[in-house]
Formats: C-alpha cells, sequence, structure tokens
C-alpha cells in the first residue's frame, strides 16, 4: 500500500490518512500483513488525496473513507 505524500495531496489532508492508517494497522496489528510507504506524486492531484493497493489507484480518499478501504483489503486476506 502506498500513499501519496505529494504536496497536493499532502494538503488535501492525507497527513490525516496518514495517522490513521498507522493507528489502524497497529490496533488490528496487521503491520506484518501490509507494507505501508509513502510515495512521490502520483499524478492524479486534481483527484486526490491518492493510495494505491496492489496496483489500484484509489482517488479521494478522506478519513471518512479510509476504514471501510481497509476494512475492505483486510477481508480479502481472509
Amino acid at each position: 500500500m502506498h500513499i501519496c505524500l505529494g504536496s497536493s495531496c499532502f494538503s488535501r489532508g492525507n497527513k490525516d490518512v496518514v495517522m490513521f492508517i498507522k493507528d489502524y494497522m497497529r490496533k488490528n496489528h496487521l503491520e506484518d500483513k501490509f507494507i505501508f510507504k509513502g510515495a512521490r506524486c502520483m499524478g492524479h492531484c486534481s483527484n486526490g488525496p491518492n493510495i494505491m493497493i496492489n496496483d489500484e489507484l484509489i482517488e479521494g480518499v478522506n478519513l471518512s473513507k479510509i476504514e471501510s478501504i481497509l476494512e475492505r483489503e483486510v477481508a480479502r486476506l481472509k
């Protein structure tokens, strides 16, 4: 999982999303199941904040959407 840390996505709230993902992974003991890294610009700035999971670009990620995205990914592991 990569999260865009480009200036546009970062200014649109990715800092809060990064913190949420880190907390979610820790609380759910997922650190060994997901690799979570920051990425440079993903080229979709006008639709950001953006994350990339398994080569799928997910645009417009915010705090109200990220938990359901993470839960979907965890369900795929089962």
